[in-house]
């Protein structure tokens, strides 16, 4: 990440003075655990609010939005440093088009993280979106199966559009717990997590609203309809991902490639030669030598062994 231009992080300063203080608290937390620099992978399909979310973050215009375009065909990578900490977020293009996944982009994403580190998986969809289909699935499997299942450990869902009020007379709370359970399934078949391998230490979900319309507190922070500031919110929630234990994903040639075809099956070949030393090696070897003792026997004993065999 060296050739990255990393840029002094003066977007902090355009948020609420309460919000400043939690954000650098937290950042302090993680300096206090070594931690001095953070490297976060935003994915989702497209038109979710991924870029949008990318520059809540930041507190800056970073990465380009418009309502009228298509993303962006490659990643960015927004770099910004503060008090000697320095944050990576990687902006992704949609992993959907056409109703497919696009192998091509995640292909290009892989390509861009190359020898990178990934600390925190950022997995964006929509709060206001009521059903999971099969597609949803698909996507959380091509990440997956691109980086591998433990980035999930490293991961939270980020749902957007979350300044809604919910159908059917439903709480936020409950339309928020239904809509977080459905997407949560998801995750689960699309990366194979059984559920006692997860318990304990859940996929975190996280509600983010990246609209101008979003409502204030007294503090004049941004808040979701149930109260909650979003922003220190969230980076309280990624902090709390980077400090769970796990390890972050380093992205390297071997897994970008897969596994080289050459290595598959090699613990198999001491047993494979084991099978043919003593099942293939050993009875030749005594074919030929009751061959060599059958030589220095008489034909007139040969003869005999021959008749006395018949009559048994």
């Amino acid at each position: 990440m060296a050739s990255q231009l990393i840029r002094e992080w003066t977007g902090i300063q355009q948020f609420p003075a309460a919000t400043q203080t939690k954000l650098l608290e937290m950042l302090g937390k993680l300096k206090q655990e070594d931690v001095n620099t953070l490297t976060i992978l935003v994915m989702g399909k497209g038109g979710v609010g991924k870029s949008s979310t990318v520059n809540s973050i930041i507190g800056e215009r970073a990465v380009a939005v418009s309502a009228f375009q298509s993303e962006g065909p490659r990643p960015v990578m927004v770099s910004r440093s503060r008090a000697g900490f320095t944050l990576n977020i990687i902006d992704t293009p949609g992993l959907v088009e056409g109703g497919y996944v696009n192998d091509q982009a995640l292909e290009i994403i892989k390509r861009f993280l190359l020898n990178k580190t990934i600390d925190v998986l950022v997995y964006v969809d929509r709060l206001d979106v009521y059903r999971v289909d099969n597609l949803d699935r698909q996507v959380v499997k091509a990440i997956t199966d691109s980086f591998g299942k433990e980035i999930w450990r490293r991961g939270l869902v980020v749902l957007t559009h979350a300044q809604l009020s919910p159908p059917d007379g439903l709480s936020y709370d409950d339309f928020f717990s239904r809509r977080s359970e459905a997407v949560l399934k998801v995750v689960r078949l699309g990366a194979r997590i059984k559920k006692q391998d997860i318990q304990g230490s859940s996929v975190p979900v996280v509600l983010v609203e990246n609209s101008g319309r979003c409502n204030k507190n007294d503090s004049d922070e941004k808040i979701l309809p149930n109260g909650t500031a979003w922003i220190p919110n969230l980076v309280k929630t990624i902090t709390d991902v980077v400090s769970n234990g796990s390890k972050g994903i380093l992205v390297d040639k071997k897994l970008i490639e897969g596994p080289n075809p050459n290595e598959r099956g090699k613990f198999l070949i001491p047993f494979i030669l084991a099978f043919q030393y003593f099942f293939v090696v050993k009875r030749i070897q005594r074919w030929i030598q009751y061959d060599i003792a059958m030589e220095d026997i008489p034909a007139w004993e040969k003869r005999d062994m021959a008749v006395a065999s018949r009559k048994f």
